[in-house]
């Protein structure tokens, strides 16, 4: 059975047969509305009161949670556009899918307000989550946040594709990926100028479909983390020659295809077992992330606290 697998592998380079490569979701916003009480999404849903120290009661430490709710993403302005009006009319917003729509009837997906300068000049948005997405969690939920803006063992990435409902508005737009080793990529994806549903696709300029035209090389198997790529936000840019002022679109998935970085090989010894070298170090990246995470998340929860609230709402 060995020897047909490897014959086949070899008539494969010989006869140029093109590369089968994988399809996923990398975040889908249908899936990151507000499921609890507190307005919070669940399966996103992290905890980060042991960042925030003893000082705090057992009643604060339990409202300490965050999660990719789509109300909770953050849209940040250029620092040239980034007025107190214009920020505060830049916003998230669940928006439910009318029952009669074509597509995606019933859902909800991300509705997206940015408001742009008026004045002529070059401006841009990033719709960011509430925090880095992880990629890696912990030891218990390492994959937590897989589809949910972070897809591991990605090699070489094919064309990535984006479900929008635009406005007409000549706007482009565009992702803001990471990858592995912190690696920040933009990735324009088209303009925004037509009415109704279109899926954008950006297809890799430098992706060789044909495995003999390919450089094969040779890499060690362990230990050997395998690549990831996460969502670090949704970019909108504005070109001084458009008008200003507020923009509306809205945003229902996004997903890549992609070659595997690594085969699942069978070996005659469990090498992670032995050694737990992988397991060290995604131990040593998560901590860190958690740690950045936590630390952002119980800063903005005093600043919080620290904000005017009007008697109904310090009664509440």
């Amino acid at each position: 059975m060995k020897r047909f697998a490897i014959l086949l592998c070899l008539l494969m380079v010989v006869s140029g047969m093109t590369i089968s490569a994988e399809e996923s979701v990398l975040i889908d916003f249908a899936s990151l509305t507000a499921d609890t009480e507190t307005g919070e999404n669940e399966a996103t849903m992290v905890d980060f009161s042991d960042k925030a120290g003893t000082s705090f009661s057992d009643e604060e430490k339990e409202r300490m949670k965050t999660s990719l709710a789509i109300d909770n993403w953050d849209v940040q302005l250029s620092s040239s556009s980034r007025t107190v009006a214009n920020q505060r009319y830049s916003m998230t917003r669940e928006a439910p899918v009318k029952d009669t729509a074509r597509r995606y009837a019933g859902e909800t997906i991300m509705g997206i307000r940015v408001h742009f300068p008026l004045e002529s000049y070059n401006s841009y948005a990033v719709v960011k989550p509430p925090f880095e997405i992880p990629a890696y969690y912990t030891p218990e939920e390492p994959d937590k946040f897989n589809n949910f803006g972070v897809l591991k063992n990605v090699g070489v990435i094919k064309s990535i594709s984006m479900n929008v409902l635009g406005k007409n508005y000549p706007h482009r737009i565009g992702l803001i990926l990471k990858d592995q080793n912190n690696m920040e990529q933009t990735i324009i994806m088209n303009n925004l100028e037509f009415d109704g549903w279109k899926t954008l696709t950006w297809n890799n300029p430098n992706y060789i479909e044909e495995v003999r035209n390919r450089e094969i090389q040779k890499f060690p198997l362990y230990p050997k983390t395998a690549p990831n790529f996460k969502l670090i936000g949704i970019l909108v840019f504005r070109d001084a020659m458009h008008e200003g002022g507020d923009f509306v679109t809205y945003v229902k998935d996004v997903s890549m295809t992609y070659d595997l970085a690594v085969l699942s090989l069978e070996s005659d010894v469990n090498d992670e077992e032995i050694w737990g070298i992988l397991e060290q170090r995604e131990e040593a990246r998560r901590t860190a992330e958690f740690e950045r995470l936590g630390n952002i998340q119980v800063l903005r929860y005093l600043e919080a606290q620290k904000m005017h609230q009007e008697p109904a709402e310090a009664e509440e």
